[in-house]
């Protein structure tokens, strides 16, 4: 996807079992979307911070989701099940979305986990790639990339920066799903 663009029409199986879409936040200002993994060091290192941001914008009608789609046979950790369990561990306030045909994925232009996705209030796409500057330690973190487009996006502003590329793993695509680069 490109800045500006708008959101598609998704629906996939939340790790509770209904099925989300995005327009159960419709009533939301903003949307982000967070491809993440429970296996990729980068995606573990973002998930309490994640947690976070989740706490301190659900009062400002920020809808937020998380979206995996990893090859669960090359990436057993990534599998629904253990999808379900971490969303346990880790009490998220926020759907972990399943995206087992990575069609989800492929339409975002995702390529690395994690890698975060904002939508205005007219679901057109203000900010994609990083969370910050500091994948290894949140005490060190100098640029709050999301924390900023997300307080830009609520303001109605054109995000300052708002393509600062991803740090994370790559995506685990299936055999033959890796999508074409132009």
């Amino acid at each position: 996807m490109n800045l500006g663009d708008k959101l598609f029409r998704f629906q996939l199986k939340n790790v509770d079992g209904s099925m989300v879409s995005n327009y159960d936040f419709a009533d939301k200002h903003s949307l982000l979307i967070m491809v993440t993994c429970n296996h990729c060091k980068y995606s573990q290192a973002y998930w309490k911070r994640l947690q976070k941001l989740a706490e301190k914008y659900e009062e400002d009608s920020i809808g937020m989701v998380a979206i995996c789609g990893n090859d669960a046979e090359q990436y057993p950790q990534d599998s629904f099940e253990n999808m379900q369990e971490l969303h346990r561990q880790l009490k998220l306030r926020f759907p972990y979305l399943h995206d087992p045909d990575q069609e989800v994925l492929k339409q975002l232009g995702a390529t690395r986990t994690p890698e975060v996705f904002l939508f205005n209030s007219h679901r057109e796409l203000v900010y994609t790639g990083a969370i910050d500057d500091n994948w290894e330690n949140e005490g060190a973190v100098m640029q709050i990339y999301l924390e900023d487009a997300l307080e830009y996006c609520l303001d109605g502003l054109e995000v300052d920066y708002p393509v600062i590329p991803p740090v994370g793993c790559s995506i685990k695509w299936k055999p033959g799903n890796m999508p074409q680069t132009v």
